[in-house]
């Protein structure tokens, strides 16, 4: 049974952890979805790409209604099959099962996650419970797990090779993890938990969405703005346009707690407001998260407990690389100390300059607030290095970046190259699609870009899929990176700062874990790995971003193409430790954050008005309770951890990120950005998928286990 593509889909959108059918009333069978929906065969265009041109959104409910008939169809004959259950006819049968269903649903998560609107969103309520009641209709089915047992026991005589071995033991601990041992009456209590979670985990989603876009800060005056550069200022005035506020300005939100233009806007009142509407979010009204975060983390608790668990978290991480909540911990509170202690230096820093600022203006001083950091820690880090972001970012426009930075990068490490194509269809006019060759001209898939910020865009950066690559099934992969940079005025560039060009590295990372698959089973390809291992790829490809060879390709002047010069080019590299302080601490925060509400019992989670207590509380009890430095994400906006896909997972950034500094520290000892070694970390890492034991892959690749001094030390913390 193929799970893998509505695996990753889904924790961009409704995280319910679905793969198909519902059980609360009859389905329609396969016949009766309509000759002319666009799902109801493959699709004929190159690499089946979606056929986004016929898509429409009145095509989604039946699909999914016939998608889940005809894969409920197929598991039944593997169950009720009269031959003796073999790795065949029971664990390949299953991996062939379901393909109406993942045409629909990759495509729908999809564009539920980058270009929604009333009607997905609608769909998205009615069909998250429909789903997850379908997946455990497959999961909890006893003559299949009966089978799919016989299997297993019988592993060590079949002679399997080590991928069929992989999928074989993947399988049998996923119908565990969901539940296959347990008795009919706990069945049916998993049954309705999974359900209530599937629905308020969408609901969690939705509420965001809607939140963070009207949270937008609205500005009369322009002179407000100042600080902000020309394009920026016109790209308030488009956003302002867009909502029927002709001759006003407007500050969309990202996901996170702090905001890009906190850095630059100097009238200190606005920065307030704006940060205030952050953090303000989904705490109150129709949008209120606390509530539905309550509900959802009760029940995660009661669902753990049920499986035989102490807690979610420790129900979660025992799938994981990580382990153990204990192993977590004691990782992320060994961060602390050096993080929080580097951020109050740079505090120090920030302070000092608001009151000399204040003495050479006979202006009050005032105390630091997080409001204030990014803009006066902007003035120190220009102090220091010598420039600021409106120096550089002339030289980071973003069709070059991509173009002979990311994709520069991937072929002089694979032989890779990308065609522009503008004969195939999209979901929207800013996506662009490029086809990817091997170096011998054979090929590798599709990558679609959607860079630009939408109001029915969800907040952030993400990599997912429209197609799993897959030998058994003959797949070549389709994948999509999503960025949010504000889209720049008609005719104007979209120049990025540093920050936002380490990210589409890092989003491209998971892109290439995804086009270089190269297994045969679609439940093991490309970023179908533990949450704690899948950030490694991307993690390590963002050490390309500031590779002296790649940088001087890409780091160009938009206007006249001069190479950025080069002792800007050293400031801009030499600042990269800068404000780790901050940065550790306020993931970390985040991290622990996700913890807490994961490892505790059901009958200890906090009621809705006493979310936000929570999250104090737990701030405070693990050391990160430092006022200038919030949390990257405040619980009701946490869409990383409460609509599932890093649900006690968050952690994984950092837990990766030892994995990529080794990497970065592996390539720079033998020799970086060549073609040998990139041929090495594709044969014993990105090409395999999940088909071999990720932790295995790691030490066969970097011949040792995982070290986390290179982290502290690409950090500043050591």
């Amino acid at each position: 049974m193929h799970t893998g593509l509505l695996f990753a889909a889904a924790i961009a959108v409704l995280a319910c952890n679905v793969n198909v059918m519902s059980q609360s009333g009859p389905a329609p069978t396969p016949q009766q979805l309509s000759a002319d929906n666009p799902f109801a065969r493959p699709s004929t265009l190159p690499y089946h790409l979606p056929q986004f041109d016929r898509i429409k959104d009145a095509h989604f409910r039946p699909a999914f209604e016939a998608g889940m008939a005809e894969q409920r169809k197929e598991i039944e004959a593997i169950a009720q099959n009269t031959a003796a259950p073999t790795f065949e006819n029971t664990i390949v049968a299953m991996e062939k099962s379901g393909r109406l269903l993942d045409r629909a649903a990759s495509v729908f998560f999809n564009l539920n996650s980058s270009n929604t609107n009333p009607e997905i969103l609608k769909i998205a309520s009615e069909m998250a419970p429909k789903l997850a009641a379908h997946q455990d209709a497959i999961m909890l089915d006893e003559a299949l797990f009966a089978r799919v047992n016989a299997v297993y026991e019988e592993r060590a005589a079949l002679k399997l090779d080590p991928e069929s071995m992989q999928l074989l033991e993947r399988t049998y601990t996923e119908f565990v993890r969901a539940g296959a041992k347990l008795k009919p009456a706990q069945k049916t209590t998993l049954k309705q938990l999974n359900e209530q979670i599937a629905s308020l985990t969408n609901q969690f989603q939705q509420n965001v969405l809607k939140a963070t876009k009207d949270s937008a800060v609205v500005v009369e005056n322009v002179s407000e703005l100042e600080g902000l550069s020309a394009n920026q200022i016109s790209a308030a005035a488009e956003a302002a346009k867009a909502r029927g506020l002709e001759g006003k300005w407007v500050i969309t939100l990202q996901n996170t707690t702090t905001q890009p233009a906190l850095a630059e806007l100097r009238n200190r009142a606005l920065r307030e407001r704006l940060f205030k509407a952050s953090i303000g979010r989904a705490q109150s009204g129709a949008e209120d998260n606390t509530v539905v975060l309550s509900k959802i983390v009760k029940l995660r608790a009661e669902k753990a407990k049920l499986l035989g668990y102490a807690d979610y978290a420790t129900y979660a991480l025992a799938d994981q690389t990580a382990g153990t909540p204990a192993a977590v911990n004691q990782m992320l509170t060994r961060l602390v100390a050096p993080a929080i202690a580097n951020a109050k230096k740079e505090a120090a820093e920030n302070q000092k300059l608001i009151e000399q600022q204040a003495a050479a203006s006979t202006g009050q001083p005032f105390q630091l607030e997080p409001w204030d950091w990014d803009f006066y820690a902007e003035q120190v880090r220009k102090s220091r290095f010598g420039f600021d972001q409106s120096e550089v970012k002339p030289y980071f426009e973003m069709s070059r970046v991509l173009q002979d930075g990311v994709f520069y990068a991937a072929h002089e490490l694979f032989g890779l190259s990308f065609k522009e194509r503008h004969d195939l269809p999209v979901y929207h006019p800013d996506v662009r699609v490029f086809e990817v060759f091997n170096a011998d001209g054979s090929a590798v898939g599709l990558f679609l870009v959607d860079y630009f910020s939408r109001d029915n865009k969800r907040g952030g950066a993400w990599s997912s899929g429209f197609v799993d690559q897959s030998g058994l099934l003959g797949f070549k992969p389709v994948i999509v990176n999503n960025l949010n940079v504000p889209k720049p005025s008609q005719g104007q560039p979209a120049l990025l700062t540093f920050d936002e060009v380490r990210t589409m590295f890092h989003e491209f990372g998971h892109a290439l874990h995804a086009l270089l698959s190269d297994v045969k089973y679609p439940s093991l390809a490309g970023t179908n790995v533990p949450r704690d291992f899948v950030e490694f790829p991307s993690q390590w490809n963002e050490m390309w971003a500031r590779d002296p060879k790649v940088f001087a390709n890409y780091a160009k002047h938009y206007q006249t193409g001069a190479p950025m010069p080069q002792a800007l080019l050293e400031k801009v590299l030499a600042a990269e430790k800068f404000g780790q302080g901050y940065s550790t601490t306020e993931y970390i925060a985040a991290a622990l954050l996700d913890q807490a509400f994961h490892q505790m019992p059901a009958t200890e989670t906090p009621s809705a008005d006493k979310v936000m207590a929570f999250q104090a509380a737990a701030l405070k009890k693990y050391g990160v309770d430092y006022a200038p430095v919030p949390p990257r994400y405040f619980s009701p906006y946490f869409t990383h951890s409460f609509t599932g896909g890093y649900a006690a997972g968050y952690y994984a950034y950092i837990w990766s990120e030892v994995l990529a500094r080794d990497a970065e520290k592996w390539f720079a000892k033998n020799g970086g950005l060549t073609r040998t070694n990139g041929d090495i970390i594709r044969a014993k890492v990105l090409s395999r998928g999940r088909s071999t034991n990720p932790e295995v892959m790691f030490e066969q690749f970097y011949g040792g286990k995982p070290d986390i001094d290179a982290l502290l030390e690409h950090r500043g913390l050591k």
